[in-house]
């Protein structure tokens, strides 16, 4: 854990998702996913750069359960890019349940995440970053255990360093999934600090 950090120009804070249909009352709602908002609004005016994802699904997206007969959320398929969690129908393109919470305040933000959900197709982000000599990518955001992990991952993959701010995120932690995201991001290398961390 780092003692200390003090965001400068070489720095972003990446926000994940933090998405109506991802807090309380949303069709994915991740347990007291609104409570990050202000941890989030606190950091966010640390920081020069900061980047926003936005999940963004089509109607009936393969991802969704509602299209596997006789399969239902958290079921797991196998789809041609590997395994698959299936979810309940979310963030759904032009829905209130996609847009960004109203009680966010990063007025500087830019949007893109690192990876498609194949892991393998680049959305550019780790150029986006580099061009501006970004080296170390702080996430925090929505939900820890699946997309602020794999951001995590992807962007230590992508040669950044990678902190996970753990009291601005919160997990959905179907079957164990919270403990394992926690061990895999250790034994990435990634380091896990608070929000009060962030000078």
């Amino acid at each position: 854990m780092t003692a200390r950090l003090v965001p400068g120009d070489r720095d972003v804070l990446l926000v994940v998702d933090v998405q109506n249909d991802f807090c309380p009352g949303g069709n994915l709602a991740v347990e007291r996913g609104n409570e990050v908002v202000p941890a989030v609004n606190r950091i966010a005016a640390r920081f020069a750069h900061v980047v926003l994802t936005q999940d963004w699904h089509p109607l009936g997206h393969r991802s969704f359960a509602s299209s596997h007969p006789g399969r239902k959320p958290f079921d797991t398929v196998q789809l041609a890019y590997g395994p698959q969690v299936l979810w309940p129908d979310h963030c759904v393109q032009g829905t209130r349940g996609a847009e960004l919470r109203g009680d966010l305040r990063i007025p500087r933000a830019q949007y893109s995440a690192f990876y498609e959900n194949d892991r393998r197709t680049a959305t550019g982000l780790a150029g986006y970053l580099r061009e501006r000599g970004i080296e170390r990518v702080c996430v925090a955001g929505l939900a820890y255990d699946f997309c602020v992990r794999y951001s995590c991952e992807d962007a230590m993959r992508a040669g950044f360093e990678a902190v996970v701010v753990a009291d601005a995120c919160r997990a959905i932690d179907a079957d164990g999934s919270f403990a394992a995201a926690q061990r895999a991001l250790a034994e990435a290398g990634v380091c896990e600090m608070r929000s009060d961390d962030i000078a």
